[in-house]
């Protein structure tokens, strides 16, 4: 009987196994995570579940009985160390070893961290991927503490959003110019800033981190490296991530910007696929490597069919979405390339629309899903109205549309 066994137990592990089983296959399938728990949703952490709006029952994405009814053995709290691809066997951390006659990875992408010299390490400091992560943080986060994010992303955005729902003092330092840099326009970047300052968080641009302090053994603050210095009770570090590409490396597997694969999931190993964060896949003559709960989602589905035999390609929709205070952003399309941004206010409702050439690449629409779902629709179908008509808002969004 086939095995496929799949290692990380995330959003793109949880999909592929259920897929698997939803097209047929009746093999063995292994899920091994890292984690104690269930696989779970990791955007809620930063937001609902840290505010107590949600309950750790409701973060599993299946519940328990899911995972023995459909036959797939879960293997929790356990980590892949080593991975021999010709003889198809897996090491774990607790010692045995697993054999495959397929493979995932959906090994996800693991938090940057400061570094130990700078005081990374201190007790204190935190980074937001994990259920400890968060269990952890909702036991600093009380009223009247100063917490210091650094970090002007949209992880430490969201972070800093739910400190100062909670009462805290929130203190936010990017060493770009801006924050936003590398993912939005300046006219996003301008409004989240002002989003924040009305809720008292404090932004600080242009400069980094040089050291973290500490007091009796625990994180006291940070020098910045323009010379201020900035106490806080706690430190929160969302600085980005990097694919979960450890283990295949170390295995001889074929590493560009993520584990590459091709069309339909296979690395350059033979019976070995990847999906989700830790992948690299083809797209519009390039490579491209996507850090979204949909990908991750749809990603890993349609590996589960390539392993099964499909021969469709993956085809990628990016989209996105960010909640900040009661602000919903939902972001369709890449920005890469961009040239223009137009910006669009329909009766307060606002949306960026960003051109390349004058065609429409991607829109960051804050609480107006009505742009969001017409911009999406558009670039998927490779439609694109003019700058000018989406400036005018004389015409509806659903003119856009027909013109």
């Amino acid at each position: 009987m086939t095995h496929i066994a799949v290692i990380g137990a995330g959003q793109a592990g949880s999909s592929l196994c259920a897929k698997l089983r939803d097209l047929g296959f009746d093999g063995t399938i292994t899920l091994i995570g890292e984690e104690p728990a269930l696989p779970y949703q990791r955007p809620p952490l930063s937001k609902k579940y840290m505010l107590g709006d949600m309950a750790l029952e409701r973060m599993f994405l299946r519940p328990d009985a899911f995972y023995a009814d459909r036959n797939i053995a879960l293997r929790l709290g356990t980590r892949a160390t080593a991975l021999d691809t010709d003889a198809k066997q897996i090491t774990l951390s607790d010692g045995s070893s697993l054999n495959f006659d397929m493979l995932a990875l959906t090994t996800g992408a693991p938090p940057l961290r400061l570094p130990s010299a700078i005081g990374g390490d201190l007790p204190g400091v935190y980074t937001m991927r994990t259920l400890a992560d968060a269990d952890a943080l909702a036991g600093e986060c009380t009223p009247g503490r100063h917490m210091l994010v650094i970090g002007g992303g949209y992880i430490g955005l969201e972070a800093a959003a739910v400190a100062a729902s909670r009462g805290l003092a929130v203190t936010l330092v990017e060493q770009a110019p801006r924050i936003l840099a590398r993912v939005a326009a300046p006219e996003t970047a301008t409004w989240f800033r002002n989003l924040h300052a009305s809720h008292g968080v404090t932004i600080i641009e242009g400069t980094g981190v040089a050291s973290l302090t500490n007091e009796d053994g625990h994180v006291s603050g940070a020098v910045l490296a323009d010379g201020r210095k900035i106490a806080a009770d706690f430190v929160v570090v969302g600085i980005g991530i990097r694919p979960g590409t450890d283990l295949a490396q170390d295995a001889g597997l074929a590493i560009d910007n993520g584990i590459a694969v091709d069309a339909l999931g296979q690395t350059s190993a033979s019976g070995v696929f990847a999906a989700g964060d830790c992948a690299s896949f083809p797209y519009k003559g390039g490579r491209l490597r996507l850090e979204s709960v949909p990908n991750a989602i749809e990603h890993a589905e349609a590996t589960a069919a390539a392993m099964l035999g499909g021969t469709d390609p993956y085809e990628a929709k990016p989209w996105f979405w960010s909640d900040q205070y009661d602000v919903k952003l939902q972001i369709a399309g890449l920005n890469t390339g961009y040239d223009n941004v137009v910006v669009r206010d329909d009766a307060g409702a606002r949306s960026h629309w960003y051109f390349g050439n004058d065609q429409l690449l991607s829109v960051d629409a804050m609480n107006n899903p009505r742009a969001y779902m017409v911009a999406k629709r558009m670039i998927e179908a490779g439609q694109s109205p003019s700058p000018d008509r989406v400036a005018d808002t004389s015409l509806s969004l659903k003119e856009l549309m027909a013109g």
